[in-house]
């Protein structure tokens, strides 16, 4: 079954870290470009950063391109988000997704496959 699979979310207060985790099933997550998405409450989802299948990231928000680091573990075919300094405006529901191609897209309607979310929570 293709899929990909989010983990690592919680409840974590101001200033500390969190790993998330992206693991795909079904087909070589190495292939593709994967994307992270964050849904706050009441808001639309909105892109975090991408990371090409070369490895290449590109960064949706100045804020999150000093905090957040993207990478890719493809001997377990997932891709990590390393979320240093959270702060509570990071709240909210994470999602990644992967377009059909190697390039991070300019639009997440690109973004064919989508996993069901992890929860972030930033107490102040």
């Amino acid at each position: 079954q293709v899929q990909l699979v989010e983990s690592g979310g919680g409840l974590v207060q101001s200033g500390e870290s969190l790993t998330l985790s992206c693991a795909a099933s079904g087909f070589i997550l190495a292939d593709y470009a994967v994307a992270w998405f964050r849904q706050a409450p009441g808001k639309e989802r909105k892109g975090v950063v991408c990371i090409s299948s070369s490895a290449v990231a590109t960064y949706y928000a100045d804020s999150e391109k000093a905090r957040f680091t993207i990478s890719r573990d493809n001997a377990k075919n997932s891709v990590t988000l390393q979320m240093n300094s959270l702060k509570p405006e990071d709240t909210g529901v994470y999602f990644c997704a992967a377009p059909r191609h190697d390039q991070c897209a300019g639009s997440q309607y690109e973004y064919d496959l989508w996993g069901q979310g992890t929860d972030v929570t930033v107490s102040s």
